[in-house]
């Protein structure tokens, strides 16, 4: 089975060979699926505001 990651903004799946992993200095690890998600991610952009991502649907009680 092949092992597939969940994107740390959106909360879409990233596939192998896809994607972008970024690794703070703390350690902690980030997975974005797409550009997108990425720059939203350092705009500093919260994803429950954000009207396309999973947690934003699921804030604005559209799922």
């Amino acid at each position: 089975m092949v092992e597939t990651r969940t994107c740390s903004f959106c909360g879409g799946g990233v596939e192998p060979g896809t994607g972008k992993m970024f690794v703070r200095k703390d350690g902690s690890v980030f997975y974005f699926c797409s550009s997108k998600c990425e720059n939203n991610h350092r705009l500093g952009r919260v994803p429950r505001r954000v009207a396309w991502t999973v947690a934003g649907r699921k804030a604005l009680k559209k799922e």
